[in-house]
């Protein structure tokens, strides 16, 4: 009977190193790495936005060269 508490209670001291030393922190290296891969994604796509910005120049309206009417003055040439 006291063989049978000894052999449990070592069966459980080693469950929980093994939980609690390679289980519990694999888990949260998983979850650090996935935080690091959605910050590195956002970071490429904010510079790939700020890229596409800097490539296409910002649509200023340009003048037109049509004469209206009063812009044209009618001159004959005097000899």
């Amino acid at each position: 009977m006291l063989l049978k508490y000894l052999l449990w209670g070592i069966i459980i001291y080693y469950l929980y190193k093994f939980v609690f030393g390679v289980i519990i922190p694999v888990g949260k290296a998983a979850n650090q790495m996935k935080s690091k891969v959605k910050e590195m994604q956002e970071d490429q796509l904010r510079q790939q936005q700020q890229a596409e910005q800097q490539k296409a120049p910002p649509q200023t309206k340009q003048p037109t060269n049509v004469a209206s009417k009063d812009d044209y003055i009618e001159f004959e040439e005097i000899k």
